[in-house]
């Protein structure tokens, strides 16, 4: 967990494109091997696949065939479908960019001509309303997801003229941008509304970038000011409740908040706004204070998708969306490269193993909506979703992991993730730096980074926050007499040679967390975390006792931590001793008593935790993240 205290966001407003820190492209690092390879090769072999299928099987991409003509049949599904084949196409243009050519190749240049051959003459594209619905465009959006669609549509267009050079998406998508800037703004000559879901702002960044069009930027920040206007009927549901830059703590529908920061964000980086960069400090602190899971997840209510009160973070009925997890990766990504403090790249990394991760069954084929931290069994994965926006966000974020790793500015290589892989980056200045990664991370903390390029920079190496002792930093094996605490970056500089390594020990052992007083579910309970992992029980594992029941001694005890290759794609589980205290036999029939004291039978037992992630993919059965102590 982060206890930093939040500070404020300063940005350098004389470089742009990220004021201060420069993503490396996703393009330039090749994960080799280890946890997060495992992951993108089954994106880019099995998921990828399937989720064609799916949107073959359930009509949407027919309705691009539909508008373009090619094909007499309804429209197909809910409004908002044109989005999950957007984001499935942002995902398979990452995946392209590392292996082109094959049935993803020609799936990925076929989708591309038929959303090409669907777009209206002026511009406009979405299927929901190309034919019989024409006459109703933008006429509701704060339901219809019009400027979503549009969205994701930019993201996928920037995605594929970035990873392959070419620019048949990114025409199209420009085709649609500039209708949004000619027909929405301030003025008379305008129409006044912004969307419903939040996305189309970080979006239209994205492609503000891409070409340098500065209409983009203009639009982008026109969407994000005409919110708390009421022009889309002023609930903070859809974030309209008041403006932005006026919001005392997130509020509504999760993954539309957090899309909406993400927006703003980019739109900070740009400009170096005060009064944004206020709002983004207070938000992100009031967030990761009081309303963010121990997963990285967000939104803990059912209804509306949505935030709750302050402390609210019910286990069982958690909502905690993958979506959210995902945006709250995208969110904290976008801090980071504003001033490259550390804490953002900590939340990254929760959200990253533990809310995003989870969504996605370990053979690629069933996915988590919803992500409790307390289950009675009967919670499963599906292999698809009416409502599918899920799916193809999680493939999307495994293909553009690369680019999550490392961040550049003048003379310096940030390294904010951990995971095996080979990078070729470019600094700002031009140099050009090969650094080569090796690690068992997430299972043990041994990171080394072989530099195999000559000259003078920096690497600044994260050492996590989790880490409960000051880390050690060797160089070609020997220790440097650095201080390397945690929650911080520790810069290296020097004259590198070919053949230079860099290494961290990181301390990971076995912590127990308690959370908050006020989030009362947890009064008196804690969880176990081992490095950036999360862990639970899962029945199958504790067969002869309810996990309600497992208690934890007071007093430390020990915790054994053994990797097991064979278990659930290889994982490191804990082991430890504690005890089964179910409720008296004084309860039976009864909901409530007097206070009174009566013996409590303990029965010594051995319990055995797996990391949150990988949960149900065994047998269906009961899991527990929160433990009661004492």
């Amino acid at each position: 967990m982060i206890n930093k205290p939040i500070k404020p966001v300063v940005v350098d407003t004389s470089r742009s494109a990220y004021a201060r820190l420069k993503p490396a492209p996703v393009t330039a690092v090749t994960l080799t091997d280890g946890f997060w390879a495992a992951r993108y090769k089954l994106n880019r072999e099995t998921m990828l696949l399937a989720q064609y299928a799916q949107l073959e099987e359930t009509g949407r991409i027919n309705n691009f065939r539909r508008a373009a003509g090619k094909l007499d049949a309804p429209f197909a599904g809910l409004v908002f479908n044109d989005s999950d084949v957007y984001k499935w196409l942002e995902a398979a243009a990452w995946v392209l960019a590392a292996t082109p050519g094959g049935a993803l190749q020609q799936k990925v240049d076929a989708l591309i001509a038929d959303i090409a051959a669907a777009q209206c003459p002026d511009g406009y594209l979405n299927t929901y309303y190309a034919l019989e619905r024409a006459g109703e465009r933008w006429s509701n959006l704060r339901d219809q997801h019009e400027l979503y669609c549009a969205g994701h549509l930019f993201q996928a267009a920037v995605a594929h003229y970035r990873a392959t050079g070419a620019t048949s998406l990114l025409t199209v998508a420009q085709r649609l941008a500039d209708l949004l800037c000619a027909t929405f703004g301030p003025g008379a000559d305008h129409r006044q509304g912004t969307s419903g879901h939040p996305e189309v702002e970080m979006a239209l960044m994205e492609l503000y970038r891409a070409t340098g069009e500065a209409r983009y930027l203009k639009q982008a920040e026109y969407f994000l000011n005409a919110r708390g206007q009421g022009l889309i009927g002023g609930r903070d549901y859809h974030q309209d409740h008041v403006p932005f830059r006026q919001m005392p703590r997130l509020a509504g529908h999760a993954v539309r908040a957090l899309y909406l920061c993400s927006g703003a964000t980019d739109l900070y980086a740009e400009t170096g706004e005060p009064a944004l960069g206020e709002a983004l400090a207070r938000l992100w602190g009031h967030m990761t204070a009081r309303q963010m899971y121990l997963t990285g997840g967000l939104g803990p209510r059912h209804e509306g998708e949505a935030f709750g009160d302050d402390y609210e973070l019910p286990n069982a009925r958690a909502y905690a969306e993958t979506c959210a997890g995902i945006a709250n990766v995208m969110w904290a990504w976008r801090m980071l490269q504003l001033n490259g403090d550390a804490l953002y790249a900590d939340v990254m990394e929760q959200a990253l193993y533990n809310a995003v991760l989870p969504g996605l069954s370990l053979d690629g084929m069933g996915y988590f909506y919803v992500n409790p931290l307390q289950s009675d069994g009967t919670y499963h994965r599906a292999p698809w979703f009416v409502c599918a926006c899920c799916p193809p966000n999680v493939a999307r974020t495994l293909a553009s992991l690369p680019g999550y790793i490392y961040s550049l500015t003048e003379d310096t290589v940030w390294v904010h993730l951990y995971a095996p892989n080979d990078a070729m980056l470019t600094l700002p200045g031009g140099r050009e730096v090969r650094l080569v990664q090796r690690t068992r991370y997430p299972w043990d903390g041994n990171v080394t980074i072989d530099v195999l390029s000559v000259g003078e920079f920096s690497l600044r190496v994260r050492i996590p926050a989790w880490c409960q002792a000051d880390a050690a930093v060797l160089l070609n094996g020997e220790p440097l007499s650095i201080a390397a605490p945690a929650g911080t970056y520790v810069e290296v500089r020097r004259s590198w040679q070919v053949g230079d390594s860099l290494c961290l020990r990181l301390p990971m052992r076995v912590r127990q967390i308690e959370a908050h007083p006020y989030a009362l579910e947890n009064s008196g309970r804690v969880a176990l975390m081992r490095g950036p992992l999360l862990y639970c029980l899962e029945g199958v594992d504790n067969p002869d006792v309810d996990l309600r029941d497992v208690t934890l001694p007071l007093e430390e005890f020990a915790i054994e931590e053994t990797f097991m290759p064979t278990l659930l794609g290889g994982v490191s589980v804990l082991r430890f001793g504690a005890e089964g205290v179910p409720p008296d036999a004084g309860w039976s029939g009864r909901l409530y008593r007097p206070v009174q004291q009566r013996p409590v039978v303990r029965r010594p037992l051995m319990a055995l935790a797996v990391p949150y992630y990988a949960w149900a993919n065994r047998a269906p059965g009961p899991m527990q993240v929160w433990l009661r102590r004492g």
